[in-house]
């Protein structure tokens, strides 16, 4: 894929997007503080030079447990997107593809998931797997998949009747060669954004989940977590919500912008 050199908004995307990824990243492996540590003389500290974002009611560095919380949302939201991405591609190429008997029963089940909102199917699950952040990534997983095959089922559907794919099978090409290796490639225009919304509504779901107390738990932190624990001292401590609050609006900014420039982008 050949982005435009004009396609500011794919590099600001980028740039923030790498930004809060590497944030992520060095956030597994060293914090300025560690995140679970408890002061008691140093509750609810104004943000400074020495605590970017502040203190929380324990005293914890709130850009440490940021760090840490970051990591754990970008790992649910693209695992989140890596479950629903796979198997909705997988069922959206075949129905699109093949359509028939197959298409109509497997989309009419589709459109009824698609009827409810993500996270009312990823409570059911949550109600029957528990809390946690594997289950969570499990049950927004299952909840994604509608999208991505409707998504993807379009694209093959459209696609299935132009001249590449006729003169594939004029050449001896099998089923699978034409969806995976010449019709797949050829829907990147479409895909790609959407992989890039579902990350985004992967953060958000997760982020009320655990804001609801229905997501991640502790001992883990995420940035949803950290809303729920910040929920209390939005009054006395206001630095605490609003912090956490711009590092989920600088994620999902990212990545929206990064998903608008590719759909721009030359093919």
């Amino acid at each position: 894929m050949l982005l435009k050199k004009s396609n500011t908004s794919f590099h600001i995307g980028l740039c923030i997007a790498a930004c809060m990824a590497a944030m992520a990243l060095i956030g597994y492996v060293w914090t300025p503080y560690d995140p679970e540590m408890i002061v008691g003389s140093e509750k609810f500290l104004a943000p400074s030079l020495r605590h970017l974002f502040g203190t929380d009611n324990f005293g914890r560095d709130i850009f440490s447990r940021a760090m840490v919380g970051i990591g754990t949302t970008f790992f649910i939201a693209a695992c989140t997107v890596l479950i629903g991405g796979v198997v909705g591609i997988i069922i959206g190429a075949f129905t699109g593809y093949f359509g028939g008997v197959v298409d109509e029963v497997l989309m009419r089940i589709n459109d009824a998931l698609t009827a409810f909102p993500n996270i009312l199917i990823a409570l059911v699950f949550i109600a029957m797997l528990g809390f946690g952040k594997y289950n969570v990534i499990l049950a927004l997983g299952v909840a994604f998949i509608p999208s991505f095959a409707r998504v993807v089922r379009t694209e093959f559907a459209r696609h299935r009747a132009m001249n590449y794919v006729k003169s594939a099978r004029l050449m001896g090409a099998g089923h699978l060669r034409i969806m995976f290796r010449h019709i797949l490639p050829n829907t990147r225009n479409v895909l790609l954004p959407a992989l890039m919304i579902g990350f985004n509504n992967a953060v958000l779901a997760e982020a009320s989940m655990s804001y609801l107390g229905i997501g991640v738990a502790a001992p883990d932190i995420s940035l949803g977590y950290m809303l729920k624990e910040a929920q209390s001292y939005m009054l006395g401590a206001p630095w605490y919500v609003l912090c956490v609050g711009l590092v989920i609006v600088l994620l999902i900014l990212g990545v929206s912008m990064m998903g608008d420039g590719m759909g721009k982008g030359e093919m």
